[in-house]
């Protein structure tokens, strides 16, 4: 018998704060992020919204204020731990092992997923050969999901840009989180590979059921695939509703027109 899910939303963020030395990049910033919900984060640059990412991701520590997943606190883990609770995410800058081939860096998504003794795994006797072989074929599943069949062997580091990218989300998505967090997917990107990245994250969305919350400068974009958009600006959160009541919102006007910081 299935467990049910747990009321509330997925992921709550309460008064958080994170600063450097002087400088306070994320100032009591709250938000939800509903389960199934996509949740686009914008701002102008330096606005705090990487810094919020990696608040919830347990790269930075906040000095005050609250982050809870599912209910549970999990203010201070550290990124090992909070990925093992169900947080993947991409980075600003491909961050992928450029020597191996795709589908190695894929792999490395399912370390988490990874069980069993060493010895095993170095004999690759039986449990273990059973494991390699599930991992693979989901893996092999998430190669056939994103459209990178015939890419799966050549070296990352080989590949342009917006396959790179693409690369990035597969092994995010190769360890089957609960909530993905994106930052800025799509950036460096032509208009058709925007288009098949924001094909894939609504893919990931309807059918994998992950929660999604990105970090993106396109308002086309944004607009189009968002349910809901938080707006930081000076690492304050000024607005925080569906992307139609956003885009009419004067504070989010002010901010990127700069009127708001004469």
């Amino acid at each position: 018998m299935s467990r049910p899910e747990p009321a509330g939303p997925l992921l709550e963020v309460d008064g958080v704060s994170v600063r450097f030395g002087a400088l306070v990049a994320v100032n009591q910033v709250s938000l939800r992020v509903g389960r199934g919900e996509i949740v686009a984060i914008i701002g102008p640059n330096g606005a705090g919204k990487t810094t919020l990412l990696n608040a919830i991701s347990g790269f930075y520590q906040p000095y005050a204020g609250r982050i809870a997943f599912e209910g549970r606190e999990r203010t201070t883990l550290k990124p090992p731990d909070v990925a093992a609770l169900g947080i993947a995410r991409t980075f600003q800058n491909v961050a992928l092992f450029r020597g191996m081939s795709v589908l190695d860096n894929i792999m490395t998504g399912r370390l988490l997923k990874m069980r069993g003794s060493f010895l095993l795994e170095a004999l690759y006797w039986g449990p273990a050969r059973r494991q390699e072989l599930e991992h693979r074929a989901f893996v092999e599943r998430i190669i056939d999901f994103l459209e990178i069949q015939a890419i799966r062997k050549t070296q990352a580091g080989r590949l342009p840009y917006g396959l790179q990218k693409r690369v990035e989300l597969a092994r995010a998505l190769a360890a089957e989180p609960k909530l993905l967090l994106l930052d800025e997917p799509m950036a460096g990107m032509n208009v058709e590979e925007k288009e098949d990245m924001c094909r894939f994250v609504l893919d990931t969305n309807q059918e994998f059921g992950t929660t999604i919350a990105l970090i993106e400068h396109d308002m086309g974009v944004v607009m189009d695939i968002s349910d809901r958009v938080v707006v930081l600006d000076y690492g304050r959160k000024i607005a925080d509703g569906p992307p139609a009541a956003v885009r009419k919102d004067q504070a989010v006007l002010d901010a990127y027109l700069g009127v708001a910081h004469d």
